[in-house]
């Protein structure tokens, strides 16, 4: 399966030749792991600690993970990664903050014989494998929703698309599945791409769209992920709306889960994080052993720098009031108790969680 990001170009380095590794080692591996911040919660909450625990349960508790995470700075995480390099681990998990600024680090690391596994995000520079989310289907999924929330008045009114960073290069596939789903049937008042997807920057051009819009106009929200979510709707609500338009999100973070059953946040979108994490853990052990990947990332992608990269490509899941129980507390991501806290449990017993 071949999986076409972005592909251009003709001096591009083949994936492939990236994941034959070297000598082989032992057990005794170093990884490091970069994380590109500390706004959204499944950084710290997830993957840090599902990525720590496959890496030791992979090499019989004899490898360790080095983490650094760079609270959104693009030149601390080349200072990050340069870090790593000197140290000599002996492979790296990356998930950039911004995916062209890092490749001459990851050319670095590939002079320096240490694989880097792109995570999440992907980056550019000869990367020698990668996992992450359908990016562009998240849009889709996204946009899908919002239209079902609207129904028949999609084109009543207005509604404000809050795309995420344009460091972030799945910032740009998430607006093309929302804009393949939404051009035509809505009417887009304000769009707006945030910066450092901060919830307060996203408060603040919503507040924006609603003096620029009128607040009677706005029928709905196209939020990119839920920490934005969590800003526009205080915009909302500080707006005086009686009835909070239908907001879209992704991540299911908690605070999203706990705006969607108390009906603030219409939807969010479900990603596994545990099968993301240990995918790249298991490619990063793997590298590092100088063993091959076939059984690992069975698909290829391209990157703007990197032709066929092995990867592994994990779908994704609309999160609504009505299929909590079947995606996050069945896979143990909350429990009913973390959710329904005592300014939430009226809301849980109306939806039967108990």
């Amino acid at each position: 399966m071949t999986v076409g990001l972005a592909a251009c170009g003709s001096a591009k380095e083949s994936g492939d030749k990236a994941d034959k590794g070297g000598e082989k080692k032992g057990d005794s591996l170093t990884i490091g792991l970069l994380l590109p911040e500390n706004q959204t919660a499944r950084y710290e909450k997830s993957d840090r600690p599902l990525i720590e625990a496959k890496v030791k349960e992979l090499t019989g508790g004899k490898g360790k993970v080095n983490y650094v995470n760079a609270k959104q700075d693009a030149s601390l995480q080349t200072q990050q990664m340069d870090t790593m390099i000197t140290q000599k681990v002996d492979a790296i998990i990356l998930d950039a903050v911004d995916s062209k600024a890092i490749a001459g680090s990851v050319t670095k690391a590939k002079e320096a014989g240490i694989p880097v596994v792109a995570f999440d995000r992907l980056a550019e520079g000869p990367i020698s494998a990668y996992t992450s989310f359908d990016n562009e289907q998240v849009g889709h999924v996204q946009g899908k929703a919002l239209l079902e929330a609207l129904g028949d008045k999609a084109k009543d009114g207005q509604i404000v698309m809050m795309n995420g960073a344009v460091t972030d290069p799945n910032a740009a596939f998430f607006k093309k599945g929302a804009h393949a789903e939404l051009d035509g049937k809505v009417n887009i008042g304000k769009e707006f791409d945030t910066k450092e997807w901060k919830p307060e920057n996203a408060n603040s051009n919503m507040e924006s769209a609603i003096t620029s819009l009128g607040k009677d106009k706005i029928i709905g929200v196209y939020s990119a992920n839920d920490g934005m979510a969590g800003g526009i709707i205080q915009a909302l609500k500080g707006a005086g709306f009686d009835t909070l338009p239908p907001v879209t999100g992704q991540d299911a973070e908690l605070a999203g889960v706990q705006r969607i059953v108390a009906g603030e946040q219409f939807m969010s979108v479900y990603k596994p994080y545990a099968q993301e994490a240990v995918v790249a853990a298991e490619m990063a052990v793997a590298l590092a052993k100088g063993d091959k990947l076939d059984a690992i990332a069975p698909e290829k992608v391209d990157s703007p720098t990197t032709q066929g990269v092995p990867s592994k490509i994990i779908p994704v899941v609309s999160l609504t009031k009505d299929n909590i129980t079947d995606t996050v507390i069945k896979d143990n991501v909350y429990t009913v108790a973390d959710i329904c806290t005592a300014d939430y449990k009226a809301a849980c017993d109306k939806l039967g969680l108990k």
